[in-house]
């Protein structure tokens, strides 16, 4: 409620765009006169924030070559995380050729597989409101799954912002970080466009009719390739988001000390800048399927983090299974079995140092070829069944595919001396890794 018998009932109404006066004085006139445009203070703080997105991009592990792609819903059963809302049918059961799936998010996570791990990074940034509605315990249960094939759910308080700046695409519904991504240039994929809550005069309204729609039922990676390749985004929300971009702090200030009537400080108004978050790295635990193709001294590699999932093209083929798969089973099947020791302490006393570590799991799975322990975020030790160890570093790379390359260079050159280095090609980056005998 704006005004009541005819009165605004506010002193001040904060708004950021001059567009956003026209829709008052056309909804309420009562309250037009109080109106004051201050611009938008979290927007503000994202483009101040910008020229430090490589920090937030290796925050959350994204490596050289790779893509973030950053999931986003906001809270309304329409929404991407929601359960298709009551338009007065059965949404869960809506015919699907018409395009209104009930549950977009299952279908979006069904298609991750699709993406190799080493050429995407998957984020997910969910509302506030959805962990409290749902419960922490609730969530994490749900997205379990995507969890173990390496998707990292992002603080929707303090980290939302500095992963939306790390982001090379969104998909997102009607929410306001889609609305940001679009005003600072990122792709965003609208998979929820909450056709029957947004009010159509809105610009979120004209922002989510122009962007381009996921269509849930199709493979994910040609979508998202079309947006990373197209790159164009919805003029709206750049022009429409402030009309005084870093004005905010100074503007908002000065109506707070205009209203409770005493002098402004002479020092400027300023925001707190964002924080540096907290390392997040990419952890799969899902079994992987991996397809190589092996050179002279250079091996092609795709990883995929569903062992299940059969990707198409060319290359031979191996298991790679983390030791805290949630399938113990996998394990017997594995070609090559990891493990990663806790940040910062290589010498775990409670997997022992990398020989011992290798030596019991090569014992207990004796399909095993190689056993390789990720000592720290570039390196790591592989062994082999008769004991060879090899210390694999390589800047940009998971040690985890760099031992996968090792595996199938020594597939493809039985008996051959293993280089000093390789060339390790993901997606269209070659990656050089050193390969130094360990005693």
């Amino acid at each position: 409620m704006l005004a009541e018998d005819g009165a605004p009932v506010a002193d001040a109404m904060v708004l950021s765009h001059p567009t956003q006066l026209d829709r008052l004085r056309e909804s309420c006139p009562e309250a037009a006169d109080t109106a004051v445009l201050c611009g938008d203070p979290c927007f503000d703080r994202i483009l101040a924030a910008r020229p430090r997105r490589r920090a937030f991009r290796r925050a959350l592990g994204v490596r050289p070559g790779q893509r973030l792609v950053l999931l986003n819903s906001t809270w309304n059963p329409t929404s991407l995380f929601g359960d298709g809302g009551d338009d007065g049918d059965d949404a869960r059961v809506r015919d699907a050729s018409k395009g209104a799936p009930s549950d977009v998010l299952p279908l979006l996570l069904s298609h991750l597989p699709e993406l190799p791990v080493d050429e995407y990074r998957i984020a997910a940034v969910l509302h506030p409101n959805v962990w409290h509605g749902h419960g922490p315990g609730q969530i994490r249960l749900w997205l379990d799954g995507a969890a173990r094939a390496g998707l990292t759910l992002v603080d929707p308080v303090t980290d939302w912002r500095q992963a939306l700046i790390a982001a090379d695409a969104v998909v997102g519904d009607f929410g306001s970080v889609s609305y940001y991504a679009a005003a600072i240039g990122t792709p965003v994929l609208v998979a929820a466009p909450g056709v029957t809550v947004v009010e159509q005069a809105s610009q979120i309204a004209e922002f989510v009719r122009e962007a381009p729609r996921l269509d849930p039922y199709a493979p994910l990676r040609p979508q998202l390739d079309a947006v990373l390749t197209d790159g164009r985004v919805p003029p709206g929300p750049a022009a429409l988001t402030t009309s005084c971009p870093g004005e905010s702090a100074g503007r908002l200030r000065e109506l707070f000390y205009r209203l409770i009537g005493i002098p402004e400080p002479a020092a400027p108004a300023l925001l707190d800048p964002l924080p540096l978050p907290a390392h997040r790295p990419a952890r799969a635990t899902a079994p992987l399927r991996v397809l190589t193709e092996v050179g002279h001294r250079e091996v092609s590699l795709r990883r995929f983090a569903a062992a299940r999932y059969e990707p198409d093209g060319p290359g031979d083929g191996h298991l790679a299974v983390h030791e805290d798969t949630l399938d113990p089973g996998a394990l017997d099947l594995a070609d090559l079995i990891l493990q990663h020791t806790p940040p910062g302490r290589p010498d775990d006393p409670r997997l022992g140092p990398p020989r011992q570590w290798a030596a019991e799991v090569l014992d207990r799975h004796r399909s095993c070829a190689l056993a390789a322990l990720v000592t720290g975020p570039d390196s790591c030790t592989a062994v082999d069944r008769i004991g060879r160890a090899w210390e694999l570093t390589g800047h940009g790379l998971d040690p985890a595919a760099a031992a996968s390359a090792l595996l199938a260079w020594r597939a493809a050159h039985s008996g051959g001396v293993e280089p000093a280095e390789l060339a390790v090609r993901s997606g269209g980056t070659v990656h050089r890794v050193a390969v130094t005998p360990s005693r």
